[in-house]
């Protein structure tokens, strides 16, 4: 997980967690719950985890953009808009 402060973006590359058959989801949730407003979390992964987008827009996240690098490697970038309590207390 690296941060770019000038853009308040923190990336997450999940896909060493999915490779060695870790569920990544409360890592995800932690690392959204430390995006600050109008920040952005990049999220790396092996395909597009799209259930992902409605958990995230109820923690006041903005789906922003989808890529697709290749079958294997897909990058989703979703912008917080305000604070919200998550289901975890994070």
């Amino acid at each position: 997980m690296t941060m770019n402060s000038e853009s308040q973006e923190i990336v997450l590359d999940v896909r060493p967690d999915l490779a060695n058959g870790e569920e990544p989801f409360v890592k995800i949730m932690e690392t959204a719950a430390r995006i600050p407003i109008n920040g952005t979390l990049h999220l790396i992964a092996p395909f597009n985890p799209t259930p992902l987008y409605s958990v995230l827009d109820k923690r006041g996240f903005t789906h922003a953009e989808t890529k697709s690098v290749s079958p294997t490697e897909w990058h989703i970038f979703f912008v917080r808009q305000d604070e919200q309590e998550s289901a975890y207390g994070l």
